[in-house]
């Protein structure tokens, strides 16, 4: 596709005819009622891009977004005229630890871990979540808008319950807590669990037996659910500590009662279940899962090999959130990586979404998700069209999360996340000019930003104090 920015002098008339630049100032959370026409849409729902296109939105939502010709009166609503530019929905950011840290190399700064915690299924990012992280601004000036956060299993094989955030100017970054738990199940989970997956295995669902159980008792009036009950099952040998009435539980392998309430709802299938693992042996033990605890709502993460066993997933009507970029074995786990990876599942039918490796960087989501469009064009490689792609950084995300037909698409009574971009967004050097969350522009700046800025002329006087003689 061509280039938009080649016409737009880098968007610099389209900064001025939008007449928004000071709507945020001072951070208000007034939503605009904005039309944007003369411009590209996608609407993130799969679709081909459709040019000469308009955008509507009023109170926040999404009324319109299509062809010119079809948009109904906007009157009362900001006019822009987007001279070419590209409107997309707002990038979700499926797996990430957004909020969580500013300088990763300095621990009190860094919450993505918590190696030293006596808990671990019950950790709850929600109140850690920081909306002022230059990680949030930095990303919210690359077009993402919402994110999945969570730390990284460390000291278990549980993370913990993430977040769904959004990546808004505002105080109230969380949009919905405990959305999902998730637990690594490969080599992370092995290595964490004492050096083997069939530990990792049997730690697992000894934990979901202890949190069905805390289930079953909290409905039985008079039960007490402050202790574990001795029947798990007639398959699973019960440890004779169990018997009887006991309160010291240091030392042993259960959960503490915190862990075992926090998986309750992961064993009623009421939160989502994010496994992480590659190799394709782990894909189908996970799936195999499911016939043990039917009312698991489960997504893998990773499943770099998972186009070894892509109809097996299919079949299974389990969703992906697949690495971006894994096109070489990094370890013994991932020997089948190719890029084709995600292509070969979507093609067999498997849901996927990308996500940045090692949860770092959503902000190249978009670049991601351009290296598939390429790949679909080379012999015998497996890639995805524009509109497929899109949507994998976009509404498939958004599914996958819970949050389909809020965010990630431009349909009508959707959340007014929009990206304003100066060229065609899958292309590497297009930028946003403009994002709006919830219909309210966002400020774009940041350090990063800031220092571009200062450093542009190279003029001296730019300099910070530390530098005058």
């Amino acid at each position: 596709m061509s280039k938009a920015s080649k016409r737009l002098s880098p968007l610099g008339a389209v900064g001025i005819a939008l007449g928004l630049v000071g709507a945020f100032a001072g951070h208000s959370a007034s939503a605009q009622d904005v039309a944007i026409t003369g411009v590209t849409v996608a609407t993130g729902d799969g679709s081909e891009p459709v040019e000469n296109g308009a955008v509507l939105v009023r109170g926040g939502r999404v009324v319109y977004a299509g062809p010119a010709s079809g948009m109904p009166a906007s009157g009362g609503a900001t006019a822009i005229d987007g001279q070419g530019a590209w409107v997309t929905p707002g990038i979700v950011a499926a797996i990430t630890t957004l909020g969580l840290l500013d300088v990763g190399g300095v621990g009190e700064s860094n919450d993505s871990s918590a190696r030293n915690s006596p808990f671990s299924a019950a950790l709850d990012v929600a109140p850690a979540v920081n909306p002022n992280s230059q990680h949030i601004l930095v990303h919210r000036a690359a077009g993402v808008t919402r994110a999945a956060t969570t730390t990284s299993p460390s000291a278990s094989i549980f993370a913990g319950q993430g977040a769904i955030i959004d990546l808004g100017a505002d105080p109230n970054a969380v949009m919905r807590p405990r959305a999902f738990q998730m637990v690594a199940l490969g080599e992370q989970g092995g290595r964490i669990a004492g050096g083997s997956r069939v530990a990792a295995h049997v730690l697992f669902r000894n934990a979901l037996r202890e949190a069905m159980k805390l289930g079953e008792d909290a409905r039985i009036p008079g039960r007490s659910s402050a202790r574990p009950e001795t029947d798990f099952g007639d398959d699973v040998p019960v440890d004779p500590r169990l018997s009887g009435e006991y309160a010291e539980r240091a030392g042993d392998v259960l959960l503490t009662r915190f862990d075992a309430s926090a998986l309750v709802p992961v064993v009623r299938g009421e939160q989502l279940l994010l496994v992480a693992v590659e190799r394709a042996s782990d894909i189908r033990s996970v799936l195999a899962l499911k016939k043990e605890f039917p009312r698991l709502d489960l997504a893998l993460v990773g499943a770099s090999e998972g186009w070894l066993v892509a109809q097996d997933i299919a079949a299974a009507g389990v969703p992906v959130i697949a690495d971006g970029l894994d096109d070489l074995p990094e370890n013994f786990e991932e020997l089948a990586s190719t890029q084709s990876n995600i292509g070969r599942m979507v093609q067999a039918g498997v849901t996927v979404a990308i996500n940045a490796s090692a949860m770092e960087n959503p902000r190249n989501l978009n670049q991601y998700a351009g290296n598939l469009v390429a790949l679909g064009r080379v012999p015998g490689a497996a890639g995805l069209s524009w509109g497929q792609a899109l949507a994998a950084i976009t509404s498939v995300p958004a599914r996958i999360l819970g949050i389909d037909g809020r965010a990630g698409t431009l349909a009508q009574g959707a959340a007014g996340d929009l990206v304003v971009w100066d060229g065609d967004p899958l292309e590497v050097g297009s930028t946003p000019v403009k994002v709006f969350i919830d219909g309210v522009e966002q400020p774009l700046e940041n350090h990063q930003s800031r220092l571009r800025d200062r450093y542009r002329d190279l003029d001296t006087n730019d300099l910070p104090k530390g530098y005058d003689w």
